[in-house]
């Protein structure tokens, strides 16, 4: 594995068409939003989006879409271009956005039913997060959308029922707007 020190710059919203073509090849419809929704989420204050830059040809390497809470951050988007898997750059990104973040983070994986999703969840066991297997439902992304079955990861340490419960509701009142499923 290749060791390098990267840089995580946020993006303004000129820069936003470029990180949603990568959104677009690396997410399926149901687990993003369309354009308008996501490119309307730079007026959130608790909403970023972090990308690693290729310096010698103005790419992006990889994003990473964050919501910052009080009490923790949470990972909704997270892509390698695909031009660049395999070396290291994603647990780099993770590493630098704990150090940024300096509070606990949580994503949701699909559950490991097929090869992706256990290499997924094992990719992010490796860099220090923790599977929590309590029921889980992200709600649609948008109108006309599913929602979908999910388990929670958090950093650091798995959580107690009543803190997955309070991460569920800041999660589906910030990000989802809604109340419950």
């Amino acid at each position: 594995m290749e060791i390098f020190m990267l840089e995580l710059r946020r993006i303004n919203i000129d820069e936003f068409d470029n990180v949603f073509a990568i959104m677009e090849q690396s997410f399926p419809d149901d687990e993003r939003r369309n354009y308008t929704e996501q490119r309307a989420l730079f007026d959130n204050p608790e909403y970023s989006i972090y990308v690693v830059d290729d310096d010698r040809d103005n790419r992006i390497k990889a994003f990473i879409a964050v919501w910052d809470f009080e009490e923790f951050a949470y990972v909704e988007h997270f892509a390698v271009n695909p031009e660049y898997r395999n070396g290291g750059i994603g647990a780099e990104v993770l590493h630098r956005l704990h150090e940024l973040m300096d509070k606990q983070l949580c994503l949701e994986v699909e559950p490991p039913e097929n090869e992706l999703a256990r290499r997924r969840i094992g990719f992010y066991s490796r860099n220090g997060f923790v599977l929590n297997e309590y029921h889980y439902i992200q709600p649609p992304m948008s109108e006309g959308k599913n929602s979908i079955p999910l388990f929670i990861m958090t950093s650091k340490e798995a959580v107690d029922e009543e803190r997955f419960k309070f991460l569920r509701r800041v999660l589906y009142e910030g990000v989802y707007h809604c109340t419950e499923i």
